[in-house]
C-alpha cells in the first residue's frame, strides 16, 4: 500500500511539474517568432543596382542580434537603390529572409 502512495504522490506531483513547466513555455516569448524590425542609422558605401545589393556601414541590428558593422545586403525593392547613393546617410530596416541579411525599407536619415 505504501508503495501504491508513493506512486500517486509521485505521478501527482510529476504532472503538477509538467503542467508547470508547460506553463512556463507558453508565457515565454518563442524565440523562432522574428522580432519586428526597427530602423538602423547607417551610411551607405557602395550601392549594386545590377545586383539588387547595398554596402551599409550601420549600428546595432537590434532584431537580428547583430553588433555594429560594414556588411553587404540583398535589397528587397531594387527601386529603392534608386534614391540612395555612397555617402548618404539613411535609417533602414533589415530581416533575415532565407538566410540571407535583406533590406525591406530604406530612406534618408532625419
Amino acid at each position: 500500500m505504501k508503495s501504491l502512495n508513493r506512486f500517486v504522490l509521485a505521478a501527482l506531483l510529476g504532472a503538477s511539474i509538467s503542467h508547470g513547466a508547460a506553463h512556463a513555455q507558453m508565457s515565454m516569448p518563442a524565440a523562432s517568432a522574428a522580432a519586428p524590425a526597427d530602423y538602423t542609422d547607417a551610411e551607405v558605401r557602395k550601392v549594386d543596382k545590377e545586383n539588387k545589393k547595398i554596402t551599409l556601414k550601420h549600428g546595432e541590428i537590434k532584431n537580428l542580434g547583430m553588433p555594429p558593422m560594414t556588411m553587404v545586403f540583398d535589397v528587397k525593392d531594387a527601386t529603392a537603390l534608386d534614391k540612395v547613393k555612397n555617402g548618404d546617410k539613411v535609417r533602414f530596416k533589415a530581416l533575415n529572409e532565407g538566410g540571407k541579411m535583406t533590406v525591406v525599407e530604406i530612406q534618408p536619415s532625419k
